[in-house]
């Protein structure tokens, strides 16, 4: 069976349609279901129930989509092995939530080529949920969130908890009409259910955003309140153009680690951890 074979077949399960699967893909849909036919013929089995509305898996194909995971991951770790450059004995993959970037992971990638300066480097940015996906196909030794999930094979620490607190683009308390321009950022379940006690006749905000920094810039330009990591808006509240919301709840935001319970390198894994708890210590 052919890599692109394998490839095909999981775009197609992930987006449920052939056509999208193709210019996902960038190749035609002919070629798409030319793949899909051959890997069909080879098990003597349908992969996919197709409909109008697109395709399914069917039985076959989801016990199929399991060990395809699988041979995609294993392949993805081959081509990093074997095309390393020379002199570099091995690859670390980590991810981050978009909002930890700064404060941690461009300070701990240096600390990292200086101590381990044969190890290749793959670090990329993402949610929780697909990094928490990404640790589990095996494609990321390190994860870095908000929302973990427990899962078998993965070890989940606490690494450090921000402070959020509520800020406001003109002086004003938590009665003084501050939720007519109210602008809520969804920073997580546990920050749902703290929001939910701490204003449990809070009406519907106008504007909800799932990205602190979108909503950040959105109340700087048009003026509004919110709540921010204490270490984003410090400056700003040094500078004059935020002030804090006088009498809200302030509201904590733990971020975890989170890792392979059986890593190839045990020394390396140990080593990038306790750069990483350092680097978060230095900046809490």
């Amino acid at each position: 069976m052919k890599i692109d074979h394998l490839l095909t077949f999981l775009e197609i399960a992930a987006c449920g349609n052939f056509n999208r699967a193709a210019e996902n893909l960038n190749v035609t849909q002919s070629t798409v279901s030319a793949r899909i036919k051959t890997m069909e013929e080879q098990f003597g089995r349908l992969l996919f129930k197709r409909s109008h509305a697109g395709v399914e898996l069917t039985s076959a194909g989801h016990h199929f989509r399991r060990y395809a995971l699988g041979i995609q991951r294993l392949w993805q770790q081959a081509h990093q092995e074997v095309t390393l450059p020379e002199g570099y004995r091995t690859v670390l993959a980590l991810g981050a939530q978009v909002s930890l970037w700064d404060r941690l992971i461009l300070k701990w990638m240096p600390r990292m080529r200086q101590k381990a300066s044969d190890v290749a480097l793959r670090v990329e940015a993402d949610y929780s949920s697909s990094l928490m996906r990404q640790l589990i196909d095996g494609l990321l030794d390190i994860g870095v969130m908000y929302t973990p999930r427990q899962t078998m094979g993965l070890v989940v620490d606490d690494l450090f908890e921000e402070t959020l607190i509520a800020v406001t683009t003109r002086e004003r308390d938590v009665t003084d009409g501050w939720v007519a321009d109210y602008v809520f950022v969804d920073w997580g379940d546990e920050f749902r259910a703290k929001h939910g006690q701490a204003f449990p006749d809070m009406e519907t905000p106008a504007v909800s955003v799932g990205l602190g920094a979108l909503g950040l810039q959105y109340i700087l330009e048009n003026g509004g309140s919110g709540y921010f990591p204490t270490r984003v808006v410090e400056p700003l509240l040094e500078q004059g153009k935020l002030y804090p919301v006088k009498g809200a709840p302030s509201a904590r935001r733990p971020v975890y680690v989170v890792y392979t319970a059986t890593p190839k390198h045990e020394e390396l894994l140990q080593l990038a951890l306790g750069e990483l708890k350092q680097v978060a210590a230095e900046a809490a």
